[in-house]
């Protein structure tokens, strides 16, 4: 794409994980960029110097104005929101302000500012328990929580508003998103993080006693829940092709999938970081979690015939050392271990 084509682009939620991957993606590709977070569990080391950083909420109305005309934004990749399944269980009034009544108010912003290209963080959530493995975008979309309705509900707006109104949007649905940037400038930050990558490294450097495996009687060939993990620099390169498609057609919005189309099992991922570190990670057995499905494989043809995006990090070992690397600066960060 011609640089004269690359429009500034507001990242929401570019302090958090994925989004400050999608931040460095855009960054290093040339394109001028902008981040709003409210650093609730964001990070503003995880924002490159130079980058303009507006500490605030996209409720606010208002801050968006602003950032809107100050930043002449042509796009916005929209990450701000909350992510935690059973926690959208328990609050779910939490999950849908968070991911759609404030997903509203930053759609309702765009349209009134004419910004004309919306990319979506959405998820497999939407697909619930799928009767089929891998899952297509045409999949029947059934949600079991509240976030994953919370994502749902966010699509249906772009689908609604974007008939009505000159917007186009891209809704990626990410199946297991892992690892971190190979150059160590970014990765999974949260503590206390659910994501087994995450867990399982910070178990390898000490930082757990061990990893639960939550349920050994799927109907899988190990009997442990299998994922597809696509790697979170992989997953922000798609999103910078998702945005140069709807720049190169404006009135063409896209759904699809963000996954590589094969599966590994909670025991093979395991076994992995055994081979990565060179020991082996306490495992304990317990019950399965209510509402995780035996199998999740994402079926990535539409983005393969969509795109041209080509994986660069496609290697479970890999995903697996480039999360140990980010871990092991995260202490030096943090001062610990």
């Amino acid at each position: 794409m011609e640089s004269s084509n690359k429009v500034p682009v507001l990242v929401t939620g570019g302090a958090g994980y994925i989004g400050s991957h999608a931040v460095l993606a855009l960054r290093d590709a040339g394109w001028p960029v902008a981040v709003v977070d409210n650093l609730s569990t964001g990070f503003r080391f995880a924002i490159p110097d130079g980058v303009p950083f507006y500490e605030g909420d996209i409720e606010d109305g208002t801050l968006l104005e602003r950032i809107f005309a100050e930043q002449n934004i042509g796009a916005i990749m929209h990450f701000a929101g909350s992510i935690v399944v059973p926690e959208s269980v328990e609050n779910p009034l939490k999950y849908y302000h968070n991911n759609t009544v404030k997903s509203r108010a930053l759609i309702e912003s765009a349209v009134a500012a004419s910004v004309p290209h919306f990319i979506f963080s959405s998820t497999a959530a939407t697909y619930g328990l799928p009767e089929v493995s891998p899952v297509t975008e045409d999949s029947l979309q059934a949600p079991i929580n509240p976030y994953g309705w919370s994502k749902l509900m966010t699509e249906q707006m772009l689908k609604d508003v974007a008939a009505v109104h000159p917007i186009s949007f891209c809704a990626l649905r990410y199946f297991n998103v892992a690892g971190a940037d190979p150059q160590a400038r970014s990765g999974q930050s949260t503590a206390g993080a659910t994501h087994l990558i995450k867990v399982a490294v910070e178990a390898a450097l000490g930082k757990r006693d061990k990893v639960a495996v939550f349920g050994t009687d799927y109907d899988t060939a190990d009997g442990t829940g299998v994922r597809d993990y696509i790697h979170v620099s992989d997953l922000a390169a798609a999103h910078v092709l998702a945005l140069e498609a709807l720049i190169c057609e404006p009135r063409r919005s896209l759904t699809m999938n963000c996954g590589y189309g094969r599966g590994f099992s909670v025991l093979e991922v395991l076994d992995a970081v055994d081979r990565v570190t060179n020991r082996k990670l306490e495992r304990e057995l317990q019950p399965r979690r209510a509402g995780d499905p035996a199998s999740l494989i994402s079926d990535p043809a539409r983005i393969r015939s969509t795109l041209p995006w080509q994986p660069q990090h496609a290697d479970l070992d890999e995903i697996i050392a480039h999360a140990l690397q980010w871990e092991r600066k995260l202490s030096e960060i943090r001062g610990i271990g």
